[in-house]
C-alpha cells in the first residue's frame, strides 16, 4: 500500500514545519499552507488523500474550510488539529465529515497513529473526548446550531470583518465588490438582530466562525 499523500493547514509555520518532519518518513507531505483559502485552491492541484486542518485559522476558518473542501473534492479525508478544548467543537467537526480530531496538546506521535486510522477509513478521536463523543453526535447541535443558519458566503464575510478587515479588504479576499459585502453585512446584522461591529465579532466567536 502506497503512502498517504497529505496536506497540513495551520497559520503557524514553526508548527507545521515540526509536523511535516515528524510526517516525511511515513507519509507523502504535499504541502504545508496557513490558511484555508489557500487549502481550497491548492488542494484539487495536489491530489491530497488526507488534509489536516487547524480550527482557527484566518480568512476561512477549518470548519467552513472543511465544508468547501468537500463539495470540491468528496473522497478527501480530514482530520482536526487544534487547541480547542470544547466538545461541542468537536461534535461539529464530525457532524461536517471529519473522520480525525485531535488535540495540539497530544503527543506528536499520536498525530501520526490518526493518519494511519484515517487511511483506512477508520476514525480516530484523542483519547481525551474519547468519552465526550460516544453518542454525542445525534443529540449535540454543535458549534452551527442556530436560528437563522448563514450562508457559506455569508460566514466567509462574517469571519473577514471580524478579523478587523475593513470592507474593501474583504471584497479584495472574495473578490466580489464592496457594495456586496456592504449588503451581506448589514443583512446579518438586520437578520441576527445585531447592533454593533462588536456584537457581530461576539457572535462570531460564539459560534466558532473565529477564535480567539
Amino acid at each position: 500500500m502506497r503512502s498517504p499523500r497529505v496536506l497540513l493547514a495551520d497559520d503557524h509555520r514553526l508548527l507545521c514545519e515540526a509536523f511535516t518532519k515528524l510526517l516525511e518518513s511515513h507519509c507523502e507531505v504535499v504541502g504545508a499552507v496557513g490558511d484555508g483559502r489557500e487549502v481550497l485552491m491548492l488542494a484539487p492541484k495536489l491530489a491530497p488523500d488526507i488534509v489536516v486542518l487547524d480550527v482557527a485559522m484566518p480568512k476561512l476558518n477549518g470548519l467552513d474550510t472543511a465544508r468547501q473542501l468537500h463539495l470540491k473534492m468528496p473522497g478527501v479525508k480530514i482530520i482536526f488539529l487544534t487547541m480547542n478544548e470544547d466538545p461541542d467543537l468537536m461534535v461539529e467537526a464530525f457532524r461536517i465529515g471529519a473522520l480525525g480530531y485531535l488535540l495540539k496538546n497530544s503527543a506528536t506521535t499520536e498525530l501520526l497513529q490518526a493518519i494511519r486510522e484515517v487511511y483506512q477509513g477508520r476514525t480516530y478521536v484523542t483519547s481525551l473526548f474519547a468519552r465526550e463523543l460516544a453518542g454525542a453526535i445525534p443529540q449535540r447541535p454543535g458549534c452551527s446550531s442556530i436560528k437563522f443558519e448563514l450562508s457559506a458566503r455569508q460566514r466567509e464575510v462574517l469571519q473577514l470583518l471580524a478579523e478587523g478587515r475593513s470592507m474593501k479588504e474583504v471584497a479584495r479576499v472574495l473578490k466580489i465588490t464592496p457594495r456586496t459585502v456592504a449588503f451581506h453585512k448589514y443583512s446579518l446584522m438586520k437578520d441576527l438582530k445585531i447592533e454593533t461591529n462588536a456584537e457581530l465579532v461576539q457572535y462570531a466567536i460564539r459560534h466558532c466562525i473565529i477564535s480567539i
